[in-house]
């Protein structure tokens, strides 16, 4: 009740227009005593011209009244006023007096915010209930988070990055499933450099020398040609990917493995002995290797591919026969050569009769290409030859290598026979017999031989005069034909 008092007689105060009505007032004596502590104040009394007035005349100008934390409603802090209003106004009218200027700031439709934990500053139409204000989001230091080892740090959002690329170690297994793979391509490319190119992005982490392992291990499963090709792909391996010390460690685990490998390739001893005899002709083992590691061997089976390496490097002129020590593959051979040992095999064949012998010379040539080749010099054989016998063991070649083995097949018989049916003619002036040797040769394979290629083979026309049985049979045909 006393506070709205106070608040209705401050209002009609003001109201009131004659100021000589309220000369007893005690606002009016207690402005007058205060007065020149008031003009100290700059904010509150600023007289006039310098003149001095009287107390309804001063103008009391109030300074903005701005609330902070530390006033949660009008009132409540009394520092904020000047010492001698402060300590002279009854508590009562100043909590009047301020709660009558707050009200008046924030009305309805104000955009100031009500809220006591700002500046009072426009709310710029954000925020809400449980919503975000402008005032109130967090600000985020982008540098904050630029140490590694922080659980917020963003190596992407980092324009001082740098990525590298991360090969992490092969495991025994991978190992050898990758270079398993890379050697059987390369048995079919011979390419050593792409060899290379691919075991240099893997991580081997110091078991290098599996390399010689793995592709030792399935030289020994494969042909004279894949020995050939893995011993230059070991050589163009040194001081690439390989070192010396992996050779010795590679082929030391070869030797302690050796009874395994037997398992499979019988004469796995002789073989592992050419490899580190041709390795060391290829500068990539030491020649004391060999008399260190049989100072250091006792198994029978590993002593014999010691003896063996040992043998082939103290024979005279040995590096220049290492260099050939798997042989040289059809593929590397000219023509001529190749020729030459078709024939020899021919001739070795029809003096021994042994068949499989043949076949497996044929296939250590490795040159499929030339087998319409060896059908034609089989028969330039038997037709030289003339003997029934010599027709019978060609004929029975030709019928065990495309029946029962399958070495050479049906188009290579036909380029080999018809390449006999064009030479004929002149086949029959050094062997005058070619004609009926042939029809005898072609008449004993005709049993696999296409039909086509049967009746394409050559008839010798007769050369000499035509006789009659008397000279009244030949005179009687010219009357007839008349």
């Amino acid at each position: 009740m006393a506070t709205n008092k106070v608040i209705n007689y401050v209002n009609n105060y003001k109201i009131m227009k004659d100021i000589e009505s309220i000369k007893d007032d005690p606002i009016e004596e207690l402005v007058t005593n205060n007065l020149e502590e008031l003009n100290e104040n700059d904010d509150l009394v600023q007289p006039i011209d310098g003149l001095k007035t009287k107390p309804h005349e001063i103008r009391i100008k109030h300074k903005n009244r701005r609330y902070t934390r530390s006033c949660d409603y009008p009132g409540e802090n009394l520092d904020s006023f000047p010492p001698a209003l402060s300590a002279s106004l009854p508590t009562a009218f100043t909590f009047a007096t301020n709660y009558k200027n707050f009200s008046k700031k924030h009305t309805k439709n104000s955009r100031r915010s009500r809220r006591d934990r700002n500046r009072g500053l426009a709310k710029k139409g954000q925020g809400g209930r449980f919503t975000w204000n402008g005032n109130n989001l967090i600000d985020v230091d982008e540098t904050a988070n630029e140490d590694p080892s922080d659980i917020n740090y963003d190596s992407d959002n980092q324009d001082n990055c740098e990525l590298l690329e991360i090969h992490p170690p092969l495991t025994d297994e991978e190992i050898e499933k990758h270079v398993s793979a890379c050697i059987s391509e390369y048995y079919e490319h011979g390419d050593s450099d792409e060899v290379v190119f691919q075991l240099s992005e893997f991580n081997f982490d110091k078991k290098q020398y599996q390399i010689i392992v793995i592709a030792v291990s399935l030289a020994m499963e494969h042909k004279s040609s894949h020995r050939e090709l893995t011993s230059v792909l070991i050589s163009d391996l040194y001081n690439r990917i390989l070192k010396m010390c992996d050779y010795e460690q590679g082929f030391k685990v070869l030797i302690k493995n050796l009874p395994d490998l037997v398992l499979d390739t019988p004469d796995a001893a002789v073989v592992l002995g050419n490899f580190i005899a041709r390795a060391v002709a290829d500068d990539c083992l030491p020649p004391c290797f060999v008399t260190k590691l049989k100072q250091s061997i006792i198994d029978p089976l590993q002593l014999q591919a010691i003896d063996q390496a040992a043998s082939l490097l103290d024979s005279k002129f040995s590096m220049m026969k290492l260099d050939a020590i798997w042989g040289i593959t059809g593929g590397y051979r000219p023509v001529i050569s190749l020729v030459s040992r078709i024939q020899l095999l021919l001739d070795e064949y029809i003096s021994s009769g042994d068949i499989q012998e043949a076949t497996r010379c044929l296939n250590e040539l490795e040159t499929p290409h030339l087998n319409h080749h060896l059908i034609y010099e089989a028969i330039i054989k038997a037709l030289e030859s003339m003997k029934e016998s010599t027709l019978n063991l060609i004929s029975e070649l030709f019928r065990y290598l495309y029946k029962i083995v399958a070495v050479i097949t049906v188009d290579q018989l036909t380029i080999g026979f018809n390449q006999v049916y064009e030479e004929i003619e002149d086949i029959a002036i050094d062997i005058p017999l070619a004609y009926p040797i042939l029809e005898k040769l072609v008449a004993k394979c005709e049993s696999f031989l296409p039909k086509d290629l049967v009746k394409k083979c050559p008839i010798q026309e007769s050369r000499g005069r035509k006789r009659f049985l008397s000279e009244s049979d030949g005179k009687f045909k010219e009357d007839n034909s008349i």
